[in-house]
């Protein structure tokens, strides 16, 4: 089992957070006050809607667009989704000198407290999963940590936990998990 700690000292106003990893283009933004999140399948449009949809939701919002910190949906995913997402995220990070820090896309499915299942399709009777206990809508602990297997596998280890398959990614979800333990060392996954 692991637990999951806050990145020391990170308390930004505004927070953008976003995953391209699966069909859904996902985004969140928080501020003192407010938030807002799309979530909507573009398939594989990711590279040519993800720029003008983060600058509608800064838009939508009334904020400039300049965010104090970013949250990444590191995959597992599409290897040219995942890495269109990080690309674009650690390039406002750069523009904006804003930590960049990933989360497991993984953890963008979880819905409501308690254990639970998670899994992306990956292919021929597979499923890239995870077991997370969770708390206030934020994973606590990872009780099966991400990894790829053969979908009855992954239902048998639930132990009648609900499994959330092929959920479409909730981005305050996302921004929350990467403000209370995302890594600024990241790696991306792929299916």
């Amino acid at each position: 089992m692991t637990e999951h700690a806050a990145p020391a000292s990170l308390k930004p106003d505004v927070i953008l957070a976003l995953d391209t990893a699966t069909p859904w283009l996902t985004l969140a933004l928080a501020w003192p006050g407010g938030s807002a999140q799309v979530s909507r399948e573009v398939g594989r449009a990711h590279a040519e809607l993800l720029p003008g949809a983060v600058q509608a939701l800064f838009t939508e919002a009334g904020l400039p667009l300049r965010a104090d910190a970013v949250v990444i949906g590191t995959g597992p995913g599409s290897y040219t989704g995942v890495r269109v997402g990080a690309s674009y995220a650690l390039g406002l990070g750069r523009v904006w000198g804003a930590p960049v820090l990933g989360v497991s896309t993984l953890e963008a499915l979880v819905g409501g407290d308690g254990v639970q299942g998670v899994s992306l399709d990956a292919r021929k009777g597979n499923v890239y999963a995870a077991r997370y206990d969770v708390r206030g809508g934020v994973v606590r602990a990872t009780l099966l940590a991400p990894t790829r297997l053969p979908l009855e596998e992954f239902q048998a280890a639930l132990d009648g936990a609900p499994h959330r398959a092929d959920a479409a990614p909730d981005g305050l979800a996302l921004l929350r998990a990467g403000l209370d333990h995302g890594a600024r060392d990241w790696a991306l996954a792929y299916l």
